[in-house]
């Protein structure tokens, strides 16, 4: 496997992960029963890891198609790692500015990650104007 490749796993583990700590730190008030209970994310911490978790679950899909279409045709494989590398380290950060309310930091973030996705998707197609 590639790095970009392991990158697309850990961006799938890090939105699970960022709703599953909130649930495994509230769990007195978390009722499996019911797990989507809009009681459960009126606290403001938990209610941002769940808009944090819906945003990964968001942006997975394009990563995870530009990553799989930049190997599949061919783009260049050094280029495609660093850059999911950096996605992934610009969605941990994410994370962790929703997390700590930061709204600003949080978009810019966003906007950079969206970025990163389509050079990584558009690789392919700029292969021949790339520097060996």
């Amino acid at each position: 496997m590639t790095i970009a490749e392991w990158c697309v796993f850990g961006t799938l583990m890090l939105y699970l992960l960022t709703i599953a700590s909130v649930k495994w730190a509230g769990h007195r008030h978390f009722d499996n029963a019911r797990p989507r209970d809009p009681a459960f994310y009126e606290d403001a911490i938990r209610a941002r890891a769940l808009g944090a978790h819906q945003n990964g679950i968001e942006a997975f899909p394009f990563f995870a198609v530009a990553v799989l279409l930049a190997e599949f045709r061919l783009g260049p494989q050094h280029l495609i790692d660093e850059l999911a590398v950096l996605f992934l380290i610009v969605r941990i950060a994410y994370v962790f500015t929703y997390l700590g309310n930061r709204p600003t930091l949080r978009s810019i973030l966003w906007s950079i990650g969206f970025a990163i996705n389509i050079a990584i998707f558009f690789l392919p197609a700029i292969r021949g104007y790339l520097p060996a």
